[in-house]
């Protein structure tokens, strides 16, 4: 019996050092989890008959973070796994944040292939369907179309305490017809850049005009105003108002559709400070062609545009399950669904339970090289202890042998 004892002690000693051995090979693998064994006794009736491996559990504590070498690293801080699938639709989940691209411009695991997956943009402009599938990520390279502009924010102020009040007929190319002047960058629907031109005009004293016309559009463009009224306390007052839009019409151009844009002016005040009024937002874009891409903190892929326009085409997303643990190692570092893991739960970045995903980051290995050199001295120990046993069970059995 010491025999099968001091035996099934040596192949768990053994095992304990493979993975001892595995951790320490993997110390510098980019998220690698550490893993540890566990014992379990053998019993026959009351007779202790040895140990076994009861089985290798996975540490999935946070790795720390260090810079990432590509535009395409990633790294995870709290919980959550980077889902993958490969070509067949099998799905993996992992910790390893080193990704690339293939020719087609998929994200793709750069061990082993596997898809990145998340929620992919689409329509003119890109964006995220709520409900959107979960599938593999790809960064579009194509060129972005022009898109025409049809609204616009002004912000600033009209000087209160201006004392010039006109009372001429306005006239855009006569700068005595009015106190202020105003433009806007709009585009229409080919791209063309167009230069709305604003003038604001104090026809009584505390009472406020404003004009509006498209001065890029051919022939005679349309004059379009506007009333403005204010409270006491400056601020625009919209219920005194017929509408806080101002309307402007442009002629085609170059083939283009005529522009037609609604500029809100709600947020012009008149307070005792100089008159300065420009553009806060507006929409429409010149054509773009595809430039590069950056990996934000929220998972959300952007690409970038000779426009100037950044556009979210993905977001990544992470998976996490009720009990990690159970899951099963595949080998080159990710894992599978098991049973025992349950199914996954999928989120976003910073979203619920889920930790935050690091662009140009990357997570390191958890294992504790310290710790990791005492546990093989210590199952060191314990394997020439069990020999030991087996050693002095082989002198019993001799002595016996050698009774006459």
């Amino acid at each position: 019996m010491s025999f099968s004892q001091g035996l099934s002690g040596l192949n768990a000693a053994a095992k304990a050092l493979d993975v001892v051995g595995n951790n320490i090979a993997n110390s510098q693998t980019a998220g690698f989890k550490t893993g540890s064994i566990a014992f379990a006794d053998i019993f026959a009736g009351t007779t202790g008959l040895g140990v076994q491996v009861a089985g290798v559990n996975q540490n999935f504590s946070d790795g720390g973070l260090v810079m990432g070498n590509s535009q395409l690293d990633m790294g995870i801080q709290g919980k959550g796994f980077f889902r993958m699938v490969n070509e067949g639709g099998g799905v993996f989940y992992g910790r390893n944040g080193q990704f690339k691209q293939d020719q087609y411009g998929n994200i793709i695991n750069s061990t082993n292939g596997l898809f990145l997956t998340g929620y992919q943009a689409t329509g003119t402009p890109p964006v995220i369907a709520p409900g959107a599938a979960v599938g593999p990520i790809r960064i579009p390279t194509n060129d972005m179309p022009p898109a025409a502009s049809t609204s616009g924010v002004l912000k600033g102020n009209l000087k209160s305490d201006d004392t010039t009040v006109i009372t001429e007929a306005f006239k855009f190319d006569d700068p005595k017809t009015y106190n202020y002047q105003s433009q806007v960058e709009a585009t229409d629907s080919l791209g063309n850049k167009h230069t709305v031109k604003v003038y604001f005009v104090q026809t009584a004293e505390g009472e406020w005009k404003a004009y509006a016309r498209d001065d890029t559009a051919p022939g005679t463009p349309d004059v379009t105003s506007l009333e403005l009224k204010f409270d006491s306390s400056g601020k625009m007052d919209g219920t005194a108002m017929s509408s806080t839009k101002i309307s402007i019409n442009g002629a085609s151009f170059n083939g283009s559709a005529p522009l037609n844009i609604d500029l809100d002016l709600s947020d012009i005040t008149r307070r005792a400070t100089d008159s300065l009024v420009s553009v806060d937002e507006i929409d429409g874009q010149a054509p773009g062609k595809y430039q590069n891409f950056v990996i934000g903190d929220s998972g959300e892929v952007v690409a970038t545009y000779s426009n100037g326009v950044r556009q979210t085409v993905a977001q990544i997303v992470l998976a996490d399950f009720a009990n990690s643990g159970g899951l099963a190692a595949e080998g080159n570092n990710v894992w599978s669904e098991t049973p025992q893991s349950g199914q996954p739960f999928i989120g976003t970045s910073g979203s619920g339970s889920f930790g935050s995903i690091n662009g140009g980051m990357l997570e390191q290995s958890n294992v504790d090289l310290g710790q990791e050199m005492v546990n093989m001295i210590v199952y060191q120990r314990n394997y020439q202890s069990n020999s030991q046993t087996i050693k002095t069970q082989s002198e019993l059995l001799q002595t016996l042998v050698n009774l006459r």
